[in-house]
């Protein structure tokens, strides 16, 4: 049996180290909004290491050749817990087609579940979807005479985020809206990977500025930078 991943001081590793932790059926967690934010280095590697029947949660599904739906348009998730994948039509055609199972959550009450797994509850109150098909199969509870549902907090095996610098503990900054739900994200995996675009010494960074104290990340990989068209340009 292999000797599970070590904890580091230092976690600047190779990208093929840090690969270790995605295999074929984990759960694997992805910050990032329509491409933006997603970690576009680990997403090749993930596409270079056929990595297969993965459970995808993050907000969406990307576009067919940008973020995340890189991923979901070659097949490689069996099951993706998402607030919508309206950019992505291959993600549309998998679900239609019996190939992907999708679970669709609000999407302020999919971040709000991600939150909650961060923090170690088990899950959310909220009447978003009271008396919709959002209520089948959940439980509803009454709390001073107003009815919710409950909502299961998510957790991954693996969650992956995109920042724009690090330093060598896992501190993270994020730039502008690429930040978005990475933050949540980087709580709630049992390994976090973090790629980034810089990586600096401990004690070199704006503790003002830090948003992802390095006790949530496990590994530190460089970038490579984006390397796919953004729909709208």
């Amino acid at each position: 049996m292999q000797a599970p991943p070590q904890r580091l001081i230092n976690k600047v590793v190779p990208i093929e180290e840090a690969m270790a932790f995605i295999e074929d059926g984990c759960t694997l967690m992805f910050g990032g909004f329509g491409g933006v934010g997603n970690p576009p280095t680990l997403i090749n590697e993930i596409i270079r290491k056929d990595v297969k029947e993965l459970t995808l949660i993050g907000n969406d599904t990307g576009f067919p050749d940008i973020g995340i739906g890189r991923i979901v348009s070659r097949g490689m998730a069996k099951k993706i817990i998402v607030s919508h994948i309206g950019s992505n039509p291959i993600a549309g055609k998998l679900m239609m087609e019996g190939k992907m199972e999708v679970e669709f959550s609000p999407q302020g009450t999919l971040v709000e579940r991600i939150r909650a797994g961060g923090a170690g509850l088990g899950g959310i109150l909220t009447d978003v979807g009271l008396d919709s098909m959002v209520e089948e199969g959940k439980q509803k509870i009454t709390v001073a005479g107003k009815d919710y549902l409950v909502e299961t907090a998510l957790t991954a095996d693996v969650s992956i985020v995109y920042a724009k610098k690090a330093d060598t503990f896992g501190n993270l900054i994020y730039e502008t809206s690429a930040r978005n739900t990475n933050p949540l994200v980087a709580m709630a995996g049992k390994w976090t990977i973090a790629e980034v675009d810089e990586i600096v010494e401990v004690g070199k960074l704006n503790p003002e500025e830090i948003i992802t104290p390095g006790i949530y990340v496990d590994r530190v990989v460089k970038s490579k930078g984006v390397d796919w068209k953004w729909a709208w340009e």
